[in-house]
This record gives structure tokens, sequence and C-alpha cells, in this order.
């Protein structure tokens, strides 16, 4: 995410799920470690197998004092049902990661392990914010813009959107575009197979007019409809669709980034003479492959919540994990679940959301760069 100016950092407390990656609780601490070699204020308390969690952490010096760790007696796996997590989750290690932030005792939680059942529980636990039928999962998505990325959402939570779902998802990540990239006026723009108004299902075409009415009330700027190739440019900074195109595209590009970087590898190492000239490019094939390395933007937020949760790559390293961490800081730096919460809240003022009332929010909550 990109630095914004404002108050001085202050402490942040991060809830971490160690055991539901692919790679395990190893690689979760050892981007622990990066993440606090990097960051004086930042502490955890990590959820999963406490006795391997210690022994993981004391050899980490960096990490002397800075980590409380809770023991977990089970672990929710890839391949477990989101409604089976949801009735007999409470003694695994996500479930306990949640209630840290449920409690106050952190500011975000971050899960390496089942997006679906992260998702569900976070619901069960967590609760979502008055007027928030879906949530949403955004993404930071590399891009041409001066701040180096767009905002994506849905990119998985759920699979379908109807008309008012894409407005709350265009509300959620215009906020998450301000707070998180520090742009005031977002261009928001709606994916769909083409730019002309006439394409594209209905749901799409309604929900253009919904975005389009409200952008002036909450200060962004409606770009209309944008296609795939717009994802990466710098006509529009937040990319609204429904869960299942949003995951598509992005482990598409995800596929690719990887090709790429062994298509290159290969092409270098083919000849003695592509060897030689791989030696001489060395600085600018390291700049790509740091620009197009998945890695450096690991990380969805679950919005719609009441409390910030980050869903890691199952897959991730520990570069990966604390990159996510990074993500997570970010976010509780800027207080974004709050903010996200009186946006949303504001909207009903206007009769476009949710009931202000209901989130318990004072107006003077409601203006203040959300």
């Amino acid at each position: 995410m990109a630095k914004r100016p404002g108050p001085a950092q202050r402490p942040a407390v991060i809830s971490i799920d160690a055991m539901g990656g692919d790679l395990g609780p190893k690689a979760v601490v050892s981007g622990m470690a990066i993440s606090a070699s990097k960051n004086p204020d930042i502490k955890f308390i990590v959820h999963g197998h406490g006795p391997k969690l210690s022994e993981l952490v004391a050899r980490k010096r960096v990490l002397d004092g800075r980590v409380e760790i809770r023991h977990a007696d089970d672990v929710v796996s890839m391949d477990d049902k989101p409604s089976h997590v949801m009735r007999h989750g409470k003694g695994t290690s996500m479930w306990s990661a949640l209630e840290a932030v449920r409690a106050g005792e952190a500011e975000t939680c971050l899960s390496c392990g089942n997006t679906g059942a992260l998702m569900a529980l976070s619901m069960v636990r967590l609760r979502k914010l008055p007027g928030v039928n879906r949530p949403a999962i955004a993404i930071l998505w590399p891009s041409r813009n001066p701040g180096g990325f767009n905002v994506m959402l849905d990119v998985g939570a759920d699979i379908r959107a109807e008309a008012q779902d894409l407005h709350q998802y265009a509300l959620m990540g215009m906020s998450y575009a301000r707070n998180g990239l520090g742009l005031q006026r977002p261009r928001v723009g709606i994916l769909n197979v083409g730019t002309e108004e006439h394409k594209g299902r209905p749901e799409l075409h309604e929900a253009h007019d919904i975005i389009a009415a409200s952008a002036d009330a909450n200060k962004y700027e409606f770009v209309g409809f944008v296609e795939g190739g717009d994802i990466p440019s710098n006509r529009v900074d937040v990319i609204v669709t429904d869960g299942f195109t949003g995951n598509v595209a992005l482990k598409t590009a995800e596929g690719t980034a990887s090709f790429i970087s062994e298509a290159l590898r290969t092409a270098f190492q083919a000849t003695p003479l592509s060897k030689i000239a791989a030696l001489l490019a060395m600085t600018s094939l390291r700049r790509l492959k740091k620009r197009i390395d998945p890695r450096r933007v690991n990380g969805g937020v679950f919005l719609g919540l009441n409390g910030t949760v980050v869903k890691s790559h199952g897959s991730a390293d520990a570069t990966g994990v604390s990159a996510a961490i990074k993500l997570s800081w970010d976010l509780a730096q800027t207080g974004f679940s709050d903010r996200l919460a009186a946006r949303l809240a504001s909207t009903q003022s206007t009769g476009q959301s949710v009931n202000k009332t209901e989130a318990g929010l004072t107006p003077e909550k409601t203006d203040q760069g959300i």
C-alpha cells in the first residue's frame, strides 16, 4: 500500500492463524520475523500448535518479547467445507485468530488458510457491517497508476453479485483506495465485456446507473464500464466485479506472471551469449521480477465486516506472508475498519445504503477522509 501522510505510527497487534497455509507454520513465523526486523512497533498473537510455534519463534531472536502464542488443538484444512467449519471450528487456530480481533486484543486477523472457511467464520464471529449483503475480497493489483496499484473486488468471496451488491463493492473499494492508496477522489469502473453501455448482463447495466448516481455524494469519479485490459491501466483506480470473474482474472494474472518469469529464465540460459546478456541485464531483470512478483501484493482484504481480516495466499512463502503482514499493519494504522463502517453508514443519510444509527456512529465520524 502507498504511504500516506499523517500521524506517527503507533504500535499494533496482528493476530495470525499460523497453521492453515500450504507451507505450514515455518513460513508464517519466518514472515513474521521479516516484518519484525523492519518494524519495531509491530507485535503478534500467533495461533496454532503451541509447542511447534514456541520452537519456531525461539529461533528468531528478532521476535523476542513480541509474540504471544495461543495453542489451538485443531486446524482448518483446505478441504474442509465452510459449513462444517462453522459448526465444528471452535477449537481451530483460525477461530482463535478471529476471536482476538473480536475481543479487541488485535487490530487485524491474518490467515493463509481455507478462504471459504475464513469468510464463513469471519461473518459468524465478527458479523457483517449493518446493511452489507455480501462481503467482498479486495486486492491490490499492480498498475500503471502513479501509486503503482489499482484496487479490485470481489475476487472470490461470492461468485454472484446483484446490482446493489456491486454498488456496495464500489463504496467499499473507494474507501479502500482512499485510505490505502491516498486517493482523495478514486476513479471507479465496472468490469464488463466491453466499454459500450449496451454490452453486458442486465445487473451490470442496473449497477452502472446506481453507481453513477451516487458518485458525487460519495466523492468518487465513475468511469463507466472497463475491460480486462484496463485492470492494470491508469484509466481506473477501483475495478468492481463479481467474485467468479474477479477470481478467474486474479488466478490468470498470477499464472501469467509465473509463466513470464520461467520463460525469461529459460531464454537467458539457452546459449552462452544469452547467459552473458542475462548478466548485462541483471539489474533490469531483477526490477522486472520484482514488478510482476505476486508475493509483493499478497493479501486480500475482507471488506464489509466488523473487523479487518486479511487473507494471504495459501502457498505464500516467508516473503509473501511478510507482504500480507505489511498490508495488515497499514490497515491498522489508518483505522480502516472504522472508516469503512462510517462510509457505509453515511450513505444511509442520503438513502443509499445502511442506517447510521444502527452502526452506532455520530455524524462527526462520517466525513473524516473516509
